[in-house]
């Protein structure tokens, strides 16, 4: 996971950061020293990585080979602009030997590989740039690679089943770019032969684990605790940091949008926001000349939306970081761009036409032939009637008509005689075509004028074409400017709507303390159950010390338990990408990563049970959470029989607590009040038992919704299920079931329901016996009574 790089040498594989390793074998030991003290060892080899990255649709998949543990890191499918900075990190942090990518890319990625590979001859020198062919990096072929992969950590034992199954609890299978990264390192590897040159081939490259990578200040969320909600917001959501600085540049925003005397401007700013639109997009047609009327428009309101969030910036404390930023980095460029456009492009003839069209005094040849344009209809009446004094009588009009491409024609009407082709030829003209039993023809006049005016519609049109080239062509010059704007504006559009719910909402401003491990949070509030709820009870949380990092929590059912975890999870996960938060106070340590066990992600190309994806989900986090982790569990368990169940939920926070201090804070939620009364857990400070607060009142139970010290007595499911409307009978059933059982007596059919099976048997014999017929010689009452009542007795007596 995530890792620093240590000056002067390559950096390691993210051990540290990941915890206990996602699937590998214990690391060897060192060896002893010889006598003297002195290592007999042989002088190790420079650990090498080789990455493997592929980009498509603004998403990014990463996989890498680190020689010095042998070990496969992944990076689960991530957004990326085109600029792929998000790349450039993973560079920057891992330092890879080599770049491993498909020969078949988008021209973004072609052109940052081109400047990577343009450092391969300096000094540091840069990666070396590996091209494969795009069918090694086939979907199919990626996961079929994986799955019949020969890995060490993986028992002969295991059937072809089992082991899809243990390959899909590490290897997030649902993130397409990153299993066509990791089967393309895999083809690498095998073509290589990395660490194993001088070796038989029937020895592969050693993979003794796979592990999850995650950069540096970036804090881990598994892609089951939240799916994806494009630009900033998501980027923000899919990465929450650790970064101080940045945290608090985000919050300094908001907070100064909440003062009462910055709300006007806060609605200004929002104003001139809804007129930037996707600028991107627009400068990607414009490279493929694919651009439309409107997008000249989108563009000319955007460049001055722009300079109007720059005015406004420059009048706001530039002790701010983002309004520092807009000030300066919104240059003139801005300025001569909407002043070229504004001066340029004709709007309003340019949406009637559909195409792009210039104003007057642009270009002196464009305005002289759009006159003769203009003058055209009237001269072409002349020329008509002029044509008609040289035709037969019998045609009674004629007009000359301009057609784009063809030109000057001349356009008779059909005459009833007129019905063979032969019948068309008129003498001194030369005929074209019939449309609409109009005749077109050329004739001298209509060709002198092709010859005099020329085909003036293409013509302007052509011109036209070129000035708007010349156009795009400053424009995207100046497309730097363009993609700062879309980012700045971007985040400046997402803290005013943060800004804007922490008003709204009550929010606070969380404050970060890497002295304390875990959070604190006083009188914390789930921000959506709020606004559903017509009250809401607020509940507090402390995991910042060694004490209490498991909490187990208790209670009945529809209590709160689920609420409180996800108001846990989210309160942090809001403050790590910067936002206020719904609570009164809120301290936020050192959180490197988020897990939980909330929701069954259930998906039936997964081919996995519902419980198979708990376990998934609970192996993510005992595989990679870490003592700064945040570990959310919800009735882990009970998807299978609730012993088994009970068994793997007792077994798994076992094996956190015996890592003593370096326990992840684990909250868990749960209904096997066995847990505690069979004492499955060991006593210690580490151990902390809470409980929802409720109180019966009579045969009511009434929730206080209040985290408090202790433990549920009972799961009161029968209340819920009255609370369901299920009938009173069978809730009655239900309550007697379960106290013959936690008694340990038989369970028997209750009177009632004995009485209607007798009554329906006796009715069944009854009904048999009359269907006889009495006086038939044939029938042997015997036999009827040895087969029908006798064996019917017991069940009626």
């Amino acid at each position: 996971m995530a890792f620093r790089a240590t000056p002067g040498r390559t950096p390691p594989g993210p051990g540290p950061r990941s915890g206990i390793p996602s699937a590998s074998f214990p690391s060897p030991q060192p060896p002893m020293a010889g006598p003297g003290g002195i290592e007999e060892e042989d002088e190790e080899e420079p650990a090498e990585i080789h990455l493997c990255v592929l980009w498509s649709s603004g998403y990014l998949g990463i996989a890498y080979y680190d020689t010095s543990d042998s070990t496969i890191h992944f990076m689960p499918d991530a957004p990326d602009h085109e600029s792929l900075k998000l790349l450039q990190r993973v560079l920057d942090e891992i330092n890879p030997q080599s770049v491993v990518t498909s020969a078949k890319q988008d021209e973004a990625m072609t052109r940052f590989l081109g400047k990577l590979a343009s450092e391969e001859h300096r000094e540091p020198k840069g990666p070396e740039i590996i091209l494969l062919p795009s069918v090694d990096f086939g979907p199919e072929i990626s996961k079929q690679r994986l799955l019949s992969g020969n890995y060490s950590f993986i028992s002969d034992s295991m059937t072809a089943t089992e082991k899809i199954l243990f390959l899909s609890s590490i290897i997030p299978f649902d993130c397409v770019l990153t299993v066509r990264a990791l089967g393309g390192l895999l083809k690498f590897l095998s073509r290589r032969r990395i660490g194993v040159e001088l070796e038989d081939y029937d020895v592969g490259v050693p993979i003794l684990g796979f592990k999850k990578f995650v950069l540096t200040h970036l804090v881990s969320i598994d892609q089951d605790t939240y799916r994806n909600p494009q630009q900033m917001p998501l980027l923000w959501f899919t990465r929450p940091t650790r970064e101080l600085r940045e945290l608090n540049s985000r919050l300094d925003v908001i907070q100064f949008f909440l003062m009462p005397q910055n709300l006007d401007m806060a609605q200004m700013l929002h104003r001139l926001l809804s007129h930037i639109k996707n600028v991107p997009l627009i400068l990607k047609r414009m490279k493929l000349s694919h651009t439309k009327v409107s997008d000249w428009q989108v563009l000319y309101k955007t460049v001055y939306s722009a300079l109007g969030l720059r005015d406004a910036c420059r009048s706001l404390p530039q002790s701010i970081q983002l309004f520092q930023d807009i000030a300066q980095e919104f240059s003139d460029d801005l300025h001569h761009i909407a002043s070229l456009i504004g001066k340029v492009v004709d709007f309003e003839e340019s949406l009637a036409e559909n195409r792009f069209t210039v104003l007057p005094n642009i270009d002196p040849d464009i305005d002289a032939k759009k006159r003769r344009l203009i003058g055209l209809p009237s001269f072409l009446t002349e020329v008509a009637q002029k044509e008609l004094e040289n035709l037969d009588s019998r045609i009674p009009s004629c007009s000359v008509i301009y057609i784009p491409l063809i030109g000057f024609l001349l356009s008779i009407p059909r005459l009833p005689f007129m019905v063979e082709a032969s019948d068309f030829e008129i003498e001194g003209l030369d005929f074209m075509f019939l449309s609409e039993d109009k005749l077109h023809y050329r004739s001298a006049r209509t060709k002198e004028l092709d010859t005099l005016l020329g085909d003036l519609h293409c013509e302007i049109r052509d011109q036209e074409t070129l000035l708007m080239y010349q156009l795009q062509c400053q424009v995207l010059a100046r497309a730097s400017v363009l993609t700062r704007v879309l980012d700045l504006a971007s985040r400046l559009d997402v803290l005013l709507a943060l800004a804007s719910a922490a008003r709204d909402y009550g929010y606070s401003r969380p404050h970060y303390s890497p002295c304390i491990h875990g959070v604190r949070i006083r009188n914390g509030r789930h921000p959506l159950m709020e606004l559903c709820a017509r009250t809401f009870v607020p509940n507090s949380t402390d995991c910042g010390g060694d004490q209490g990092r498991v909490k187990v929590i208790t209670g009945p059912n529809s209590s709160g338990k689920s609420i409180y975890l996800k108001q846990v999870g989210l309160i942090t996960f809001m403050a790590l990408v910067g936002s206020f938060v719904p609570a009164e106070e809120a301290e936020i340590g050192v959180i490197d990563a988020i897990f939980t066990r909330i929701h069954s992600c259930e998906s039936i190309s997964l081919g996995l049970s519902t419980f198979m994806i708990d376990l998934n989900q609970v192996a993510k986090a005992v595989n990679n959470a870490t003592e700064h982790s945040l570990v959310l569990i919800d009735e882990f368990g009970k998807g299978t029989n609730s012993v088994d169940g009970l068994a793997l939920l007792a077994a798994v926070l076992r094996h956190w607590l015996a890592l003593g201090p370096s326990c992840p804070h684990v909250f868990v939620a749960t209904n096997f009040l066995s847990l505690v009364q069979l004492q499955l857990l060991p006593q210690g400070p580490l151990v902390q038992y809470l409980t929802m607060e409720t109180c019966e009142d009579g045969e009511d139970l009434v929730f206080f919704y209040q985290l408090c010290q202790g433990v549920a007595s009972a799961s009161h499911a029968s209340h819920t299920a009255a609370q369901a409307g299920l009938p009173d009978p069978l809730i009655a059933r239900g309550k007697e079931v379960s106290d013959l059982i936690r008694s340990g007596k038989p369970i028997k059919a209750t009177n009632e329901l004995l009485r209607r099976n007798q009554m329906e048997n006796c009715q069944a014999l009854v009904d048999t016996f009359l269907k006889l017929d009495l006086e038939d010689p044939t029938l042997d009452l015997d036999i009827f009574i040895s087969q029908e009542v006798l064996p019917a007795a017991p069940t009626i007596l």
